[in-house]
């Protein structure tokens, strides 16, 4: 097997206590030739998200001085970033915010790591940068045209690091994708944002009965139903593809950039039909007026990842995806304060 060949073995996870970076250490602590390291300054992460056992820093990415002790102390041998803030919209209120907790930190990141030595990294990009594109789904090799402050961080990054590549022999792999969802198969961990802002957890608070109906933006699209079209990749499926990526980068020594895509996405109907099963509630949905700057459809391919990452989505369907949500909102109404 690759594992029993790897020499890099220690992987800094700066913003492991997140939501995706839970789950990649979740599926990373089930492989022995990991050590992991989380460094997290639990803005948006939860403690309690971390298994026992797993080495924690609390500190943050735009520390200099944290990060060179962070370096000096574990010397990792590759590092993942999940620190990056997420929302397109408060991007939009607070770009500055926005370009110094996301490129600036990056670039912190990115220094101590050439101080350092450490010549892996991963970064979860996003499809956002490809803006509205003109032909869904989205290839690979998509033109980029960010249309937000946060969407712009991103593609910002992605040109730093092939700059430092150039300069310094940086290796990386980027992975851009839509909306993560979904919770980890044991129910232990799962989506807990404050203000919760995605479809999935918003629905299943109405079946949960701690909101009266979940909102359809705009019903008159060009779409099978009228409503907006978006690709759902499930949160382990994107924590198995970081894993792919990273035996990757090590096996082949090359950087490369990657798509993670359903290919074909789920109408919001669709999203809201598929936890009504699930759940056996009503759930009732309330339509209101488009929002501003919403396409009609969203949707990346992930052919590249699939051809050269062997990258393979468990969750097919959006049934499963809801239902491994539910999972954990049903037995953590209040999210990690129930933990």
């Amino acid at each position: 097997m690759f594992y029993e060949n790897l020499k890099t073995k220690k992987i800094l996870i700066c913003g492991g206590a997140g939501y995706i970076g839970s789950h990649l250490v979740r599926e990373l602590s089930t492989q022995s030739a990991y050590e992991i390291i989380i460094f997290d300054n639990l803005s948006k992460g939860h403690i309690k998200s971390i298994p026992n056992g797993i080495k924690f820093e609390n500190a943050d990415v735009r520390d200099k001085r944290a990060l060179d002790r962070l370096f000096s102390k574990y010397k990792p041998d590759a590092v993942m970033n999940f620190c990056g803030s997420i929302s397109l919209r408060e991007s939009v209120v607070d770009p500055l915010e926005y370009y110094e907790n996301n490129v600036v930190g990056t670039i912190y990141l990115l220094q101590a790591m050439k101080k350092h030595n450490v010549k892996y990294f991963i970064f979860s990009s996003s499809a956002a940068i490809f803006g509205n594109a003109k032909e869904m789904p989205i290839t690979d090799d998509a033109r980029p045209e960010p249309i937000s402050p946060y969407a712009d961080t991103k593609f910002i990054i992605e040109k730093i690091l092939a700059w430092s590549e150039n300069a310094y022999g940086l290796k990386y792999v980027c992975l851009r994708y839509f909306n993560a969802c979904g919770a980890h198969e044991s129910g232990d961990i799962g989506e807990d944002h404050d203000p919760e802002t995605h479809l999935i957890p918003l629905t299943l608070q109405v079946a949960l009965g701690q909101r009266d109906s979940i909102s359809v933006f705009g019903d008159d699209y060009d779409t099978k139903d009228g409503t907006c079209v978006r690709d759902y990749i499930h949160v382990t499926d994107l924590a198995t593809a970081h894993i792919r990526a990273l035996e990757y980068l090590i096996r082949e020594n090359k950087s490369q950039l990657f798509n993670l895509g359903s290919g074909e996405g789920y109408t919001v109907r669709e999203v809201i039909n598929a936890a009504r099963n699930v759940t056996g509630h009503s759930i009732p949905d309330i339509v209101e007026a488009r929002r501003i700057g919403d396409p009609a459809i969203l949707i990346a391919e992930s052919t590249r990842a699939e051809l050269i990452l062997g990258w393979k989505r468990k969750y097919n369907t959006i049934e499963s995806i809801v239902a491994s949500a539910w999972m954990y909102h049903k037995t953590h109404t209040n999210g990690f304060k129930d933990i």
